[in-house]
């Protein structure tokens, strides 16, 4: 074990945390995953800054809460103001690369105001999240000219205008008929590709290609798979390698539909919740869902085992996690954004080569951390400047390398806006009225709903999270303590994003040295 040269940031997209063998899921089997476990740190309480794939991804990204950096939802662009992964570390020397999905929309309007043209290397590093792309490849549509899979596919043989459509998220049902992954009733059947083209196996090909292509410069390599997102349809073996006994049973009962919360409700309506509700369709996609996460397993093997071949796991930063998780039909949901654990929290393994690390290797960390956590994590590792007036995360490196710090965060914190889902409509609520705010601690999770009451779960007596205590009249005490909570939480915000603590600093105090000399007698 050396120091840390490169950094290997591996990202799946929906996720859950207990969907590894490391994390204790019964049949479901990830070696390699497991491996990275043994080799490093399994944070066991890791908690995303939304259950939403934009706004998380761009926390990940900027090291900033969600509210703080204003992305608040797929289709809202990332202000080209904001600082991201490529804006730290490409000064020291490092190349930062990405092959797969960032989910970063253009901020077009950013652009244009600061006179950046469309097609400068400016202006492709900002539509990138600045990151230099080898292959963007945001999955869940048809893949654009940013991405290669396409002409890939057509090389490899698979016809017609759409392959992706045809071929990626399209089996051949029993009678011959091509049936698409679309719908989740053909969830059991094989994708028409053969795994070593699909989609985990394209992107995994292209770190590899650039890892091999490195040589001795130091890079960072955001490998970010788009899957075991929906369509839930996975290639020969993996759609048929677990059954509905091998999955985790469902956590939900009949209590929680007794006086739900209202948004919560609104969730239960939208398509995806009332056919979730169906427990034939959670026992038809489950399976599948777990034979993608062990498809994924075997690639990231495929690309540790290139890094061993080229020794490169002796300086390589290696780090495992989900942009947030998949509620499969737990507390009759589907999909994920509200704030219950199999939605927010996510699986997070941090491999460290440094020998400082040696004693925290296969440990199971239970301290709460956060996304924004690994954006500073990064920037220590290699001694990269960071900006304190902007990061709201912190390093986990103490908690890697050592000694452990005496204190450490006492809560975890996530954002939602919900105002592009049906719920709003349903809710008869304005765009700006649809937020919410959730805070964790060891024993409680609160959150705070705008112009709605409250949630309160008792994690030490309700782990599954299906008792609200959000009217009881017991709990009361607990819901200020924890909405106090939140107060204190969010006054901390870094919202001086121009000026750095140290300018503040410098210009605290100076105005007679300017020649201003208000108030003298």
């Amino acid at each position: 074990m050396g120091s840390v040269r490169n950094i290997l940031f591996v990202m799946c997209d929906q996720l859950r945390a207990d969907h590894l063998g490391a994390a204790g899921h019964p049949h479901l089997k990830t070696p390699n995953l497991d491996a990275l476990a043994r080799r490093g740190v399994r944070f066991d309480r890791a908690y995303v800054q939304s259950g939403v794939c934009g706004p998380s991804r761009m926390s990940f990204y900027t090291g900033r809460y969600m509210f703080s950096h204003g992305a608040t939802w797929n289709r809202v662009p990332l202000s080209v103001r904001e600082r991201t992964i490529g804006d730290y570390l490409r000064p020291t020397g490092m190349r930062v690369a990405l092959a797969g999905k960032t989910h970063v929309l253009p901020d077009t309007d950013g652009l244009a105001r600061y006179g950046i043209e469309g097609g400068s290397a400016l202006a492709a590093l900002l539509r990138e999240g600045g990151f230099e792309s080898l292959d963007r490849y945001d999955g869940h549509s048809r893949p654009g000219r940013e991405s290669g899979y396409p002409a890939y596919l057509a090389a490899h043989g698979y016809g017609g205008d759409d392959p992706w459509n045809d071929w990626v998220i399209s089996a051949e049902a029993p009678d011959g008929r091509i049936v698409s992954g679309w719908q989740m009733r053909n969830a059991r059947l094989a994708a028409r590709v053969a795994e070593p083209h699909s989609e985990t196996a394209y992107m995994t090909d292209q770190a590899i290609a650039f890892v091999e292509a490195q040589g001795d410069r130091p890079w960072f390599l955001h490998l970010s798979y788009v899957k075991p997102h929906w369509p839930y349809m996975a290639p020969a073996p993996y759609h048929a390698m677990y059954g509905p006994e091998d999955c985790l049973p469902l956590n939900r009962d009949q209590g929680e539909l007794i006086e739900p919360h209202p948004v919560v409700t609104a969730y239960r309506g939208h398509e995806e919740a009332r056919n979730f509700a169906r427990e034939a369709v959670a026992r038809t996609v489950r399976p599948t869902y777990m034979g993608l996460v062990a498809q994924i397993d075997a690639h990231v093997g495929r690309l540790t085992a290139t890094l061993e071949r080229l020794g490169r796991l002796d300086d390589t930063l290696i780090v495992f996690t989900a942009d947030h998780g998949d509620f499969l039909g737990d507390h009759w949901l589907g999909e994920k954004e509200i704030f219950y654990d199999e939605a927010v929290r996510v699986p997070l393994i941090v491999v460290d080569p440094d020998q400082r690390a040696d004693g925290s290797r296969g440990r199971v960390e239970r301290r709460l951390v956060e996304a924004i956590d690994l954006l500073p994590t990064f920037l220590e590792t290699v001694g990269a400047e960071g900006a304190p007036h902007l990061l709201e995360g912190r390093s986990l490196l103490p908690l890697l390398r050592g000694p452990a710090p005496v204190t450490w965060r006492e809560a975890a914190f996530s954002e939602l806006d919900y105002a592009f889902r049906q719920a709003r409509v349903t809710l008869g609520r304005q765009p700006a009225e649809c937020r919410a705010w959730m805070v964790r601690t060891d024993r409680w999770k609160y959150v705070d709903w705008l112009g709605f009451r409250p949630q309160l779960f008792d994690l030490e007596t309700d782990p599954q999270e299906r008792v609200d205590l959000g009217q009881s009249p017991a709990h009361r005490p607990i819901r200020a303590e924890m909405r106090d909570r939140l107060w204190e939480w969010a006054r901390e915000r870094r919202l001086r994003t121009t000026l750095s603590d140290a300018e503040v600093r410098q210009r605290t105090a100076r105005h007679k040295e300017h020649g201003i000399f208000f108030g003298v007698w």
